[in-house]
């Protein structure tokens, strides 16, 4: 809890320095009056293509768990996938997500090994399909591009490229995931940390888990594309809610694929940087390479703030309800079942004090 309050106030204060420092001296009436301006009907295409991306993450999640004969429903996957979206959003790098979303997946008995395969798996086509589009659709977008921001995006590239090679040597690669696990212990004995046996025999089970799972992964190839093309269409609704807030500001002389192919190396760019919901970094690039888009400083602004709030800051706020109300529903489900428990002991005592008062 503690932990979870510093990110939360860490993730607070980023924003408020974001904002504060983009919109100083800035006109914001100005802004405000925009935003009351703007059409609702492309507002509501674009939180329409929004929940259509969490409910295409949840299906991923439930197909795979499929795979791995864990049964679940779609209604949970969604809770799932808005979990690891609020603890990704509050935690440096998004390093928080998976391991949140295990935990919570945890409590509904599904298995873990079959869980961190899962996101492993749905995470390695997360990354194959942002840095492809990403990498594709920078060779129309450079020249809109400065040199700091094609500096990032190679950094971000770089980044998520090793993230990606990483996953698939967990999956795949016994062999090399053993020398990692012998690299770490060398750490762990140059730092002297205690119990490494303990910790070294820990790893190794987990590993032979996964790769056993991998085993039955790897039969399944047509379920991995099928994963990998739900993937891509996942990623390229996320990203045309850009378009949409683009038209429900009145314009329309860019079509859905230039808009769709701007914020995809945006996202590229952005995502490997170590910030909580790459806050501040997301904006400080929207602004970049949307300014040829939208020629006028506070229409441009504007653009951000709205993009921003249905795409990020929105989804967070949803996330973070379905997080609280998990934890108050978890938390009634276990006092009942403890009150359950007491009560079938207190009969079986009774039952058994009976029972010991006719044999005598």
């Amino acid at each position: 809890m503690k932990k979870n309050i510093r990110n939360v106030s860490v993730f607070l204060l980023l924003i408020y320095l974001t904002f504060y420092f983009i919109f100083k001296g800035q006109n914001f009436e100005e802004i405000l009056n925009l935003i009351g301006k703007v059409d609702l009907k492309f507002i509501a295409l674009a939180i329409f293509f929004m929940s259509f991306f969490v409910i295409c993450d949840g299906f991923n999640i439930r197909k795979m768990l499929r795979n791995l004969n864990e049964k679940t429903t779609i209604w949970k996957c969604i809770k799932y996938s808005l979990i690891g979206f609020f603890f990704s959003a509050i935690t440096p790098a998004a390093s928080g997500g998976q391991p949140m979303q295990i935990y919570y997946m945890h409590k509904d008995n599904i298995k873990v090994e079959n869980s961190t395969l899962t996101f492993l798996i749905n995470l390695s086509c997360m990354q194959v399909a942002t840095i492809s589009l990403a990498l594709f659709n920078m060779i129309f977008n450079y020249r809109y591009m400065k040199l700091p921001m094609v500096l990032l995006f190679i950094l971000g590239i770089f980044l998520n490229l090793s993230a990606l090679i990483f996953l698939l040597i967990a999956i795949f690669s016994r062999r090399v995931s053993k020398g990692i696990i012998n690299f770490l212990v060398k750490i762990m004995k140059f730092f002297r940390i205690r119990n490494i046996d303990a910790k070294k025999e820990k790893l190794e089970n987990g590993l032979k888990k996964y790769q056993e799972n991998a085993k039955e992964i790897r039969k399944r190839k047509l379920a991995i594309l099928k994963n990998l093309l739900r993937t891509y269409i996942q990623y390229i609704s996320f990203f045309s809610v850009t378009y949409f807030v683009y038209r429900a500001l009145g314009f329309n002389e860019y079509n859905i694929f230039n808009l769709v192919a701007i914020q995809s190396v945006l996202y590229g760019t952005v995502s490997g940087i170590p910030l909580p919901g790459s806050v501040g970094a997301s904006e400080s690039a929207y602004l970049s390479l949307f300014e040829h888009i939208y020629k006028d400083k506070n229409i441009l602004e504007t653009a951000m703030l709205v993009d921003r709030v249905i795409s990020f800051y929105l989804l967070v706020t949803i996330s973070l309800v379905v997080v609280v109300i998990n934890d108050i529903y978890v938390k009634i489900k276990n006092k009942n079942n403890k009150e359950i428990s007491e009560n079938e002991e207190k009969i079986d005592i009774v039952e058994n004090e009976g029972e010991t008062k006719w044999n005598y």
